[in-house]
């Protein structure tokens, strides 16, 4: 898909513009961008059917902007880009992705140090050249070589949101094979990690050498590792290195436990089976050379005296215990993990009102179509000036377009709500950007920090909890700040931040945007138990944004989270109650 390609060169092309001071195309571009990354369809194939006016059809894609796609589409190259890149020849994306670097920064760096890249970047911190330029300082340098660390060891891993496409067209292929019989896909994949390093496939088949040479000649393939009877790796145009394991029909259910892993959640497994004399391996469960069980997980399992366990909380955190003590039918087994039909709204979205890209009357729409009851509209408030944020004011009129929107959904007899929130910004000291005259007219208020990132660990967790005091403030939003493999977690005091959640009631939020993922897996146990409730919200920016609900559910399970810890899986009438 071209989607991603052109998205990215938008993406540069508005921080290109940014540095040269130009009113409204930045934004103008991001948000363009931001429509490619969340079109379904592969754009080409979309131009191809609709051309250039159906493209302007696209929310956040005008005339200019479509005639651009079309361009590359067509010639592999945008010439405006081009010529963007002549006057700064710099590696935007690469740099951009260092924490702290804003385009004015780079050019700055650009022209004082002739930085080009990451390479150059990290070899002017050590020698301590940035320090010396006008409006740097030393920690500037400290900063910026933390980011090229942290950038460094998240290198090779891909957001599992960008691979789960990929799983889902390499299943399609080797199901039109009549020689596959079986296939899961296994490792980090089945466990749903928020990163993924390579994809595990596990196939039965009476013809492996035919389904080996099939896998090897992909169109996709850019290199092969390795090709076997029974085992082969390639890597694929997308950077992925994808591995295919070919087993009889005994082994396939402990090839598939694993090659599942996670690896600390195995070595467990073989430890329960050595208590009882027994040898696990990929192959089968054994006592001496006889074959006890192996040709399901579930088989496996039970014959070590355990029950089958969720593969998104394999990771050797306690689940073997509960899996013992569930198969004896004693107290503390294994959770009974959310799912995806238990949610009935979504808390945290945004419309046109601030950087969305829908209306609220189209965002409702959405959430109509997918069963929920509920939807938050949250627009940021007006400390976000990039993000457009609301006054006071503006909150005003846009409640009483929620007003009139809830009144018609009344009298066609549709039984939805557009809820009024706001998402409120955590200022240094621990108030809020909005008072509390305008909070308390809205159904309800979130917070969450949106700045001064790097703020010490006791005055953030100060910071933080004097926000959860606020009578009005009923969510803290990705309550650690982090954007996966660009920005660390803020340093804060977790366990205070619990037990304020828990005196103030404030929920807890499991952003579900696959770049954020916050909490995570570990917070959310914590958080669970701690007794504290949390939501799972899309932070929806534009309708398909709302089908990233999946990935905060994925997120939530791997944290061992309930129906009963989410306060989303209320009706309305339920949660309403707990917001008042």
């Amino acid at each position: 898909m071209k989607n991603r390609e052109i998205a990215k060169i938008f993406y540069e092309m508005a921080d290109h513009l940014e540095i040269e001071s130009v009113p409204f195309k930045p934004y103008a571009y991001r948000k363009a961008a931001l429509a490619l990354e969340n079109l379904k369809e592969d754009v080409q194939q979309y131009y191809l059917k609709k051309g250039t006016t159906g493209l302007e059809k696209i929310p956040g894609i005008g005339e200019s902007i479509s005639q651009k796609i079309e361009e590359y589409l067509k010639t592999g190259k945008i010439k405006a880009y081009q010529q963007l890149k002549k006057k700064m020849p710099v590696n935007m994306d690469e740099l951009r992705k260092v924490e702290g670097l804003g385009p004015k920064t780079i050019k700055t760096l650009h022209k004082k140090l002739k930085i080009k890249n990451l390479k150059d970047l990290e070899k002017a911190a050590k020698n301590h050249k940035i320090a010396s330029l006008f409006g740097f300082r030393a920690k500037t340098e400290e900063n910026i070589l933390q980011g090229i660390a942290f950038l460094k060891k998240n290198k090779g891993r891909s957001l599992l949101v960008d691979v789960l496409p990929i799983v889902m067209e390499m299943e399609k292929k080797f199901k039109r094979i009549k020689d596959v019989e079986k296939i899961s896909v296994a490792g980090s994949v089945r466990r749903k990690k928020e990163t993924i390093r390579d994809i595990d496939f596990l196939i039965t088949s009476k013809n492996p050498k035919k389904v080996m040479d099939y896998f090897c000649s992909f169109p996709e393939v850019v290199k092969i590792w390795a090709q076997g009877s029974t085992k082969s790796s390639i890597r694929i145009k997308q950077g992925l290195d994808i591995d295919l394991r070919i087993v009889s029909k005994k082994s396939y259910g402990s090839a598939l436990q694993y090659l599942t892993g996670s690896k600390e959640h195995n070595v467990a497994v073989r430890r329960v089976a050595i208590s009882k004399k027994l040898k696990l391996n990929e192959y089968g469960l054994f006592r001496g050379k006889r074959r006890i069980a192996g040709e399901t997980e579930e088989g496996v399992y039970k014959a070590l005296g355990m029950k089958w366990i969720l593969p998104e909380i394999r990771e050797n955190r306690g689940e073997i215990q509960a899996s013992i003590q569930e198969f004896q039918d004693k107290p503390n087994g294994l959770p009974k993990l959310i799912e995806l039909k238990d949610i009935k709204g979504d808390l945290h979205s945004h419309s046109k009102w601030s950087d969305g890209n829908n209306t609220i009357l189209e965002m409702a729409n959405g959430a109509i179509k997918k069963g929920y009851q509920y939807l938050g509209i949250t627009d940021h408030t007006k400390f976000l000036r990039i993000s457009h944020g609301l006054n006071e004011k503006e909150l005003l009129r846009q409640k009483k377009e929620i007003i009139k929107l809830n009144e018609k959904f009344k009298k066609e007899n549709i039984k939805f709500r557009v809820l009024q929130g706001a998402e409120t910004n955590i200022l240094n000291n621990g108030s809020l950007d909005i008072n509390d005259n305008a909070l308390k007219k809205l159904d309800f208020a979130m917070a969450g920090v949106h700045s001064s990132f790097r703020m010490k660990r006791a005055k953030m967790t100060e910071r933080i909890i004097r926000a959860l005091k606020n009578p009005y403030v009923k969510i803290l939003v990705h309550p650690l700040g982090r954007i996966i493999q660009k920005r660390d977690e803020i340093e804060m005091d977790f366990d205070k931040i619990l037990r304020a959640a828990k005196q103030f009631n404030v929920i807890l939020e499991i952003n579900a945007y696959p770049e954020r993922l916050d909490l995570n897996d570990i917070n959310i146990r914590r958080a669970r138990e701690s007794g504290v409730k949390m939501a799972i919200n899309s932070d929806s920016h534009c309708i398909d944004h709302l089908e990233y609900m999946e990935f905060g559910v994925y997120q939530a399970r791997r944290g061992w989270a309930e129906k009963k810890d989410i306060i989303n899986t209320q009706s309305l009438t339920k949660l309403l109650n707990f917001f008042k």
